[in-house]
């Protein structure tokens, strides 16, 4: 593999997360740092994606009440199977906890991704931070 997955705390890996969300949502997509900063990291667990020479590629966090987000993966990495890997780690910390079920506001466009876990639709569209988003959910 050309990348590793860790399980981390926001107080030990805050840079390296910062570093991953600030390239994708902030600049690349767009998100206002108020919207992105939403003060519930700390509470978070996250799971962070290393390239074996170190540097932060990906990442993702999981709530307290088993909400999923802030799934992110570098440009230069994806589809190279990091955002599958993150979403694999975030499912077996909720699966671990015995979490019933997990949800999600995924980007419309991200959809067939995850799907194919096993999640489902439901409710109608809607934007977040000006990006079409659905609710997905899935029973573990």
């Amino acid at each position: 593999m050309e990348f590793t997955i860790h399980t981390v705390t926001w107080h030990d890996a805050e840079p390296l997360l910062r570093e991953v969300r600030e390239a994708v949502f902030i600049r690349e997509q767009g998100v206002s740092t108020e919207l992105e900063w939403d003060g519930l990291d700390n509470a978070s667990h996250h799971v962070l994606a290393l390239s074996n020479t170190g540097k932060a590629i990906g990442c993702g966090r999981i709530l307290p009440n088993a909400h999923i987000g802030r799934i992110a993966v570098l440009n230069e990495w994806r589809g190279k199977k990091v955002g599958t890997a993150i979403l694999e780690g975030l499912l077996a910390y909720a699966n671990d906890k015995g979490y019933p079920e997990v949800d999600l506001d995924a980007q419309v466009h991200a959809l067939p991704f995850y799907l194919r876990f096993g999640f489902v639709v439901e409710g109608d569209e809607f934007l977040d931070a000006n990006i079409p988003h659905r609710k997905i959910r899935m029973k573990l």
